[in-house]
């Protein structure tokens, strides 16, 4: 190898150096930055979690209220409802044609493992009237009524076992279907006529 060649390969082998160094420097650069773009991304990652968290917290503070608010609208107007029937019978102390003695509302039984409330109960020597109140009635409320508030009666109270329960449904709401449904199902049917209370017990019958 000349003087000149060993020149000249000593110079490339700077000049590749070099530009190995100038690489190795736009790659630092670029580590660099994208290294500074990660914190960035994680510290706004980090705050939109935190506002995330805070909106959830306030979304679900606002919706209890809201449900809350609701529920005790529906609870005062169910016991609106409950006190108007309850005084409407009171006054007659007659339900479906039949006399009663005594009548009392809103009672609360727990015998062993089994629970229930009754609006509205109506009591004589051999009968029974258990009368549902609602404000705004449900197919639910009537099958409830009849599937399960009858023989859980009946179960709480073993001294009225063999007594004859009549079933009333009492809502200041009703749909024409669900009141055709009731009166099929022997349920007297009790609603709000003006200042009165009218009651439909054309198909009423014993449980």
């Amino acid at each position: 190898m000349t003087d000149q060649e060993l020149k000249d390969l000593v110079a490339s082998i700077a000049i590749m150096q070099a530009e190995n160094q100038k690489a190795q420097a736009e790659n630092q650069k670029v580590q660099a930055e994208y290294t500074k773009s990660q914190a960035e991304y994680a510290k706004r990652s980090a705050k939109y979690d935190e506002e995330y968290e805070l909106l959830r917290a306030k979304n679900e503070k606002r919706f209890a209220k809201t449900e809350a608010l609701l529920s005790n609208i529906g609870h005062n107007n169910g016991d609106y409802a409950e006190d108007y029937f309850y005084n409407s019978l009171s006054d007659t102390m007659l339900f479906a044609g039949i006399k009663y003695d005594t009548i009392s509302k809103n009672i609360h039984i727990k015998r062993h493992r089994l629970e229930d409330e009754f609006d509205i109960v109506m009591y004589n020597g051999n009968s029974i009237a258990l009368i549902e109140c609602k404000y705004k009635a449900h197919e639910n409320d009537l099958k409830k009524l009849v599937e399960k508030k009858v023989s859980n009666f009946r179960e709480l109270n073993p001294d009225y076992a063999s007594y004859k329960i009549y079933c009333g449904l009492g809502s200041f709401s009703f749909y024409t279907e669900l009141e055709e449904q009731a009166l099929a199902m022997g349920v007297a049917v009790l609603k709000q006529k003006g200042d009165v209370m009218e009651v439909n017990a054309s198909t009423v019958r014993a449980y």
